[in-house]
């Protein structure tokens, strides 16, 4: 990493002039996916052997090796991009060390000596990935623009891609209430689950008096099987977490930041650690940032692994120190969350879209979506598809878009039958309604939800009420036991379930399934015991002769 001048400390175009020159002298870039997905499938001895192969060729002035967040594709990693000045970019997959050694040796360095178009040659084909894949085309990206591209442990690269600008903006050119303003009208709205508008919270907060003290908090405690938006956005580029949650407390008068994600994310945990650390070296965090009055702190709290901690105030009471269990509201947090504090609680994705906004516009941001959904939203795509990964789209892009474009469709000659979106919260999307566009209100129709965004696509070999099961199972796990609706409730519903699914249930369960489930949505404390039944409702609403063929009698049928 290039040293910058004390002098120019503070004067963040000179340092991103800096870095840029300095990525401009080398011939070849190559990025290397260094999540954890493709960790754990070798990445880490792929960057030594690449590191030791420019060594001991002397390249290290021709090639630069870069260690970067998800490139989305996750199904086909370890991968590796290929960028040479002169040259078309290439995307392998899959690769291994003996893979490796035979692209530098067969490709990489020849093509570097190279003035013509270097074509990749037979033996190193079969790891090639086109980047004209649906996949990688039908993509919008916006929270995921520097994911795959920059070092998300230099600073200096994310202010290269124009980091940190967004903030300078505010703190220089905007008054807090222009900053809410502009976020009220890019239609933004919470990527939490809930869906609620974040300039509207954001001017809830502000709103409040300000007696000593004030936060916002980050909600990193992603808990959906399946979901890993949250996790690669924090791994891939934490600095723009870390700006979108310094121009909220602009907006909103805090002057402590705290970021709570989950233990089980130690990489993410590690990133964001560097990148607060890099701030503070650099002043932009503290007191006085960029020459203003702003001043602002952060520091990290990590979850023990309970779901119901996803919940703004048992997330709060988590923070805390004390068990992590919902509280009734109002008040809420914005008037009386961390300590007794007004408090602004968002979630990873939606503050990774604030300094975008900020520097593009609203109406740049209100461009994509739809009327009442603005923006685009990441998906962790997974199940039985053929391009699993991570994947971000408009908002109101189709499910067929989706699963059968982007996704490759269902492999293995298997049948599409449904796709459940919003995890353990959320509901089944049959293969019927493939044409209906993903947003906040068409979800909610058919008795899903968005959530944080896990997509988990079904094949016409799977068992509703078994995957029901499954789900309730889970969140009957991860109650609190708080409330008697979602404790009790989810408990009856679990054993109704099974007996079901046993072949011992009659018609008179599934009724009582229904009641039960109305109840606890009704009357739970929180989110969790809430939305529990959507899985069970969901798949009786669309599946219910798959529940009729296990009943015990066939007159009951």
């Amino acid at each position: 990493m290039a040293e910058i001048d004390l002098d120019k400390r503070f004067d963040i175009h000179a340092i991103a002039e800096t870095k840029l020159a300095e990525i401009e002298k080398y011939k070849c870039s190559i990025y290397c996916c260094h999540s954890t997905g493709c960790k754990s499938s070798g990445s880490d001895g792929i960057l030594d052997l690449m590191k030791n192969v420019i060594a001991e060729k002397q390249v290290e002035d021709k090639i630069r090796i870069v260690a970067t967040g998800c490139m989305g594709l996750c199904a086909q990693g370890p991968l590796i991009r290929v960028e040479i000045k002169g040259q078309k970019d290439v995307l392998f997959k899959r690769v291994d060390l003996e893979a490796v050694q035979n692209i530098m040796d067969k490709y990489v360095l020849p093509a570097i000596e190279s003035d013509e178009p270097f074509a990749v040659p037979q033996e190193v084909q079969q790891y090639v990935l086109s980047l004209d894949l649906p996949f990688f085309t039908k993509q919008e990206k916006v929270v995921l623009k520097n994911a795959g591209h920059i070092d998300p442990e230099d600073i200096q690269e994310y202010m290269a891609r124009g980091g940190y600008l967004a903030l300078e903006k505010a703190l220089k050119n905007m008054t807090p209430a222009q900053v809410v303003e502009e976020i009220k009208k890019s239609g933004l709205r919470g990527r939490g689950g809930g869906g609620f508008s974040t300039g509207m919270k954001w001017e809830l907060a502000a709103k409040v008096p300000t007696i000593d003290e004030k936060f916002i908090i980050c909600n990193g405690d992603e808990g959906d099987p399946g979901a890993y938006m949250d996790r690669s956005i924090l791994e891939g580029d934490p600095h723009a977490v870390i700006e979108g949650m310094m121009i909220a407390a602009y907006a909103i008068g805090a002057t402590e930041g705290w970021f709570y994600v989950r233990a089980e994310y130690p990489l993410a945990v590690e990133r964001l650690e560097k990148a607060i650390k890099a701030c503070k070296k650099n002043r932009l965090l503290g007191n006085n940032i960029m020459g203003t009055d702003f001043c602002f702190n952060i520091d990290i709290r990590l979850g023990a692994g309970a779901f119901v901690c996803g919940e703004e105030t048992a997330l709060i009471h988590s923070i805390e120190g004390a068990r992590g269990t919902p509280r009734p509201r109002p008040p809420y947090p914005t008037n009386k969350g961390l300590w007794g504090k007004p408090s602004c609680v968002n979630n990873v994705e939606t503050l990774a879209n604030v300094s975008k906004i900020l520097l593009k516009g609203a109406d740049w941001f209100a461009s994509f979506g739809t009327e009442t959904s603005k923006g685009t939203k990441v998906f962790a795509l997974t199940g039985q598809v053929e391009h699993s990964g991570l994947i971000e789209v408009p908002m109101g892009t189709t499910i067929n878009e989706i699963v059968n474009e982007i996704g490759g469709g269902v492999p293995n000659g298997k049948k599409l039958k449904a796709v459940q979106s919003g995890g353990p919260s959320g509901g089944v999307i049959p293969e019927s309604y493939m044409n209906m566009p993903v947003c906040y209100e068409e979800l909610k129709k058919i008795g899903s939800i968005m959530g944080s965004g896990g997509m988990i696509v079904i094949d016409d070999s799977s068992d509703m009420v078994s995957l029901a099961k499954f789900y309730l199972d889970f969140t009957v796990d991860e109650s609190c036991g708080k409330c008697s609706p979602c404790r009790i409730g989810g408990k009856q519903m679990l054993n109704l379930l099974d007996k079901i699914n046993k072949g011992k249930g009659t018609k008179a369960d599934l009724e009582q399934l229904k009641k039960i489930a109305s109840a606890m949505k009704k009357a739970s404390l929180c989110g969790l015991g809430q939305t529990a039944p959507n899985p069970v409702l969901s798949t009786l609403n669309f599946y219910e002769n798959e529940y009729l063929d296990k009943l015990v009698d066939a007159e009951e049928k």
